[in-house]
This record gives C-alpha cells, structure tokens and sequence, in this order.
C-alpha cells in the first residue's frame, strides 16, 4: 500500500511561481516511477510530467515544457513539480501518482498515462489569476 500526499498548491499571479510536493509512503519509494497530472472543473485528466525511478528519465506534456520541472528526492520519499511563469490556463487540482510496476519495464521508464499508475493522493490546487 503506498499513501501520497501533496503539498504546496495555492493562489498565484500569473508568470508566477510554486513548487509542489509529493510525500510517498513506504519503503519501496525509489523503485515507483512518479508522475502530476492535473485536472481543471469540467475537463480531463491531464498529463503534466513523469519521471523514473532512478530520476534519469523525466516526461513533459508540450503545454509545460521549459516551464516545470519534475524531480525526486528518494531518501526523502518526495517527489517535486517547480512551476515557473504560470498561466491561467495552468489553474487546476494537481495530482501525483505512483506506478508500483514501473521497476519491471526498466529504469528508464516514466509513463505519460493514467492508466498506468496504480497509487494517487488526493490532489492540491493551484489557481493562476491573470
């Protein structure tokens, strides 16, 4: 059983900042790839960004890329999305999630689907005011 919990949302003008944070439980943390999706009222769920396990790897959707930056902290079972220049279209709940099985498909594996993440928190905010 793994327990995600996220932290570091809130309220920011845009081209603005925030950092969000992942705290995983469970002894097994260096051995999940970790994603953030995100989802706005009425849309989808969205990819943000992934990365694997052994942090060599990370996934970007277009729309953030040169924007966020994913990374890890494996002996601080934490994983971290840094967000710079938002925009309002960034507003969103912001999700992360783990994919247990990631560890089998090589080290290099981060996936960009939901489907494949097995653990979730239970998201935070981020408003973005124009």
């Amino acid at each position: 059983q793994v327990q995600l919990v996220e932290t570091g949302g809130g309220l920011v003008q845009a081209g603005g900042s925030l950092r969000l944070s992942c705290a995983a439980s469970g002894r097994t943390f260096l051995r999940y790839a970790m994603g953030w999706f995100r989802q706005a009222p009425g849309k989808e769920l969205e990819f943000v960004a992934a990365i694997s396990w052994t942090g060599g790897t990370t996934n970007y959707a277009d729309s953030v890329k040169g924007r966020f930056t994913i990374s890890r902290d494996n002996a601080k079972n934490t994983v971290y999305l840094q967000m710079n220049s938002l925009k309002p279209e960034d507003t969103a709940g912001y999700y992360c999630a783990a994919d247990t099985g990631s560890y089998y498909r090589g080290s290099s594996y981060a996936s960009t689907s939901g489907h494949e993440y097995d653990y979730w928190g239970q998201g935070t905010q981020v408003t973005v005011s124009s």
